[in-house]
């Protein structure tokens, strides 16, 4: 048994202007969008799509997930922070050093994310979105790879990476120690859904067996399980339908 990564969820003030900037940051296409909601779909091969959720608290502190966007050449790395400030994004300082490649920028949401340069061979082989980033142990990341059946493409120093068993782009990380602190809720987390044959109660039993648990953030009688990570990071498990979840 194995689930299936549906969508990297993100909470926004204002779901449709984060959302058409994200699509033109990752060159994707909005597949559904209302005042509420609004989905993101690859153009790059990614198997999982975004999907922008209106929430009315304003983000606080660093998250703990963020992307990296990968360049082709030094130009498409300068026009690609150059377009996205010109649309929204920012210049911050999150301690990376003067001799950092890649750049580090906030969405108009303030969400941190990178555009990674060139030279990068770890993302070489990856689209446009080259990583899900999340910080987390490397227990964490043995967790997802179960969760999911993606092998590990990256195990050293207590940093871990997984990716589909197709080799399609992109990977989920995990950077290991120390942690950054828990804020209240994530502001970024996943859904999954279960794979052919198996069921929601059947891949809620085996995530709780594998270290995750089951939580109340408030969401009342939904079609969808709300559960924590072993490093207490919320995820949804969908049921049969793929409803949105918040």
């Amino acid at each position: 048994m194995s689930l299936r990564l549906v969508d990297l969820c993100v909470d926004a003030n204002d779901p449709v202007r984060l959302a058409h900037f994200w699509a033109a940051a990752l060159r994707w296409a909005v597949a559904d969008e209302t005042s509420d909601v609004v989905r993101l779909v690859p153009t790059d091969g990614t198997s999982f799509g975004i999907e922008f959720l209106r929430v009315s608290e304003a983000k606080s502190g660093q998250n703990r997930v963020h992307l990296d966007l990968t360049t082709t050449s030094l130009d498409d790395q300068h026009e690609t922070v150059r377009s996205l400030i010109e649309l929204g994004a920012r210049h911050i300082d999150i301690g990376q050093g003067p001799d950092e490649t890649h750049v580090v920028l906030a969405d108009p949401e303030g969400n941190e994310f990178c555009v990674i340069e060139p030279t990068n061979r770890f993302l070489g082989e990856c689209g446009r979105l080259g990583a899900i980033n999340c910080d987390g142990t490397q227990a964490v990341g043995y967790f997802w790879s179960q969760a999911l059946g993606w092998p590990l493409v990256w195990d050293q120093d207590e940093e871990t990476a997984i990716q589909t068993p197709t080799g399609t782009p992109a990977l989920v990380t995990w950077s290991g120690p120390p942690l950054m602190p828990r804020l209240g809720k994530n502001r970024l987390h996943l859904d999954v859904a279960p794979s052919a044959g198996s069921s929601q109660v059947d891949e809620v039993a085996r995530l709780m067996d594998l270290g995750a648990s089951r939580i109340d953030i408030g969401q009342g009688d939904v079609g969808w399980v709300v559960m924590a990570d072993p490093d207490g990071n919320e995820f949804c498990v969908l049921g049969p339908a793929r409803p949105s979840s918040q």
